[in-house]
């Protein structure tokens, strides 16, 4: 048998052993820890996350529009905030979709009155105080004169079809949010 030198065969390539596998994860999990460490949470937890994300700016609705937030919906609301807006309201319309309403915007809180002179749609309105809460909800029937005035003082009044408010279980005493478009 003839005996030839190490350094003149070719050898095939041997997978490493598990000894120099582990070493080799070691030394990898080592170079890539610190970086795994850096890129990571800072130390927020979840809920910091979820918090975080709440307290971001929101978008706003577009000019013209509100959206009124309460716990249950959102309602996507018009704005009548000058005297000719509040005036004309909701007349003439033959119809109000689902989760729309027009939100009528005060410049004091007092006692407000509506009718339903030239209204085709049965509505309820909320009546909401400075703190955005609401202080009284009636339903008012199509093209009627009958005067449905605030049993409390409030500086905001929010039209929807009627039935809205108790579909959506929110009640006198329900707080809302309102997001103003620019």
């Amino acid at each position: 048998m003839k005996t030839v030198p190490m350094r003149d065969t070719l050898r095939t390539p041997q997978p490493p052993s598990p000894m120099a596998s582990s070493s080799l994860r070691s030394a990898l999990l080592l170079l890539v820890l610190p970086l795994l460490v850096a890129c990571g949470d800072n130390g927020n937890s979840a809920a910091e996350g979820q918090r975080a994300a709440e307290s971001a700016p929101i978008d706003r609705p577009p000019r013209g529009t509100a959206w009124v937030i309460f716990d249950t919906d959102t309602v996507r609301a018009e704005v009548a905030a000058t005297p000719a807006a509040r005036e004309r309201g909701l007349m003439h319309r033959s119809e109000l979709p689902e989760g729309e309403g027009m939100l009528f915007i005060f410049d004091e809180q007092e006692t407000l009155s509506f009718w339903m002179q030239n209204t085709f749609i049965p509505l309820d309105i909320a009546f909401l105080d400075r703190r955005q809460v609401i202080v009284d909800i009636q339903q008012m029937e199509p093209e009627t004169e009958e005067m449905h005035e605030s049993t409390r003082p409030a500086m905001f009044a929010l039209e929807v079809p009627q039935g809205w408010f108790a579909e959506q279980g929110i009640e006198v005493g329900s707080q809302a949010r309102i997001v103003r478009g620019r």
